[in-house]
């Protein structure tokens, strides 16, 4: 006589266990192993976009009231008309991929 066989994961005797035979056109995959998960949310890449958004309009704002001459001295002595070109153009490249990414982001949700 052979000892019954018991399910160690379970504790059950095989002998209680149901059991069935898989049909001949199942093929061993279920369609839940194929459905994606909601995608992750890039906090990090959003955050930075904002940033690069924020400095880049706070920039040009600054450049533009320095080039007609609403602010002659900042805070620093070397600002002036001299220095509205390169602070526009520095707030240009900063502004332009924190709105892109940025727009890119709100439209997303919308697919």
């Amino acid at each position: 006589m052979m000892p019954s066989r018991t399910n160690l994961a379970t504790g059950i005797p095989s002998s209680k266990v149901k059991s069935s035979r898989l049909s001949s056109t199942d093929d061993g995959y279920i369609d839940l192993q194929f459905k994606k998960g909601p995608p992750k949310i890039p906090c990090k890449a959003i955050a930075l976009a904002t940033v690069l958004f924020l400095i880049g309009s706070f920039l040009i704002i600054r450049g533009s009231l320095l080039l007609a001459g609403y602010i002659s001295k900042g805070i620093f002595s070397y600002e002036g008309a001299d220095w509205a070109v390169p602070v526009l153009i520095i707030g240009i490249l900063v502004f332009l991929p924190g709105f892109y990414h940025l727009r890119i982001a709100c439209y997303a949700p919308k697919g």
